[in-house]
């Protein structure tokens, strides 16, 4: 299992890569609506975040991502699913 620092900063990476944005720009605490991400900003965010770490994020896992920390919490149950599948 990853450290929760470590998906922090892959979490704001795929986020930043997603919306063409410099990374230093995204701290933990902001949200979306802050980062003026709108509900297909989210879903390629989504894609991006399955992506980097190989997961499958379920619809109603992704509704409930509206800052980054939530995505960050959202991976960390995904992963840890993930680890106990293996």
């Amino acid at each position: 299992m990853m450290p929760p620092e470590e998906v922090t900063q892959r979490v704001i990476h795929a986020i930043a890569r997603s919306q063409r944005s410099d990374p230093a720009a995204i701290k933990p605490e902001n949200t979306f609506q802050e980062l003026g991400i709108d509900s297909l900003d989210g879903l390629n965010i989504v894609f991006e975040l399955e992506e980097e770490f190989k997961i499958d994020i379920p619809d109603d896992a992704a509704r409930q991502f509206s800052s980054v920390e939530q995505a960050v919490q959202g991976v960390i149950e995904l992963l840890k699913k993930k680890t106990v599948a293996v």
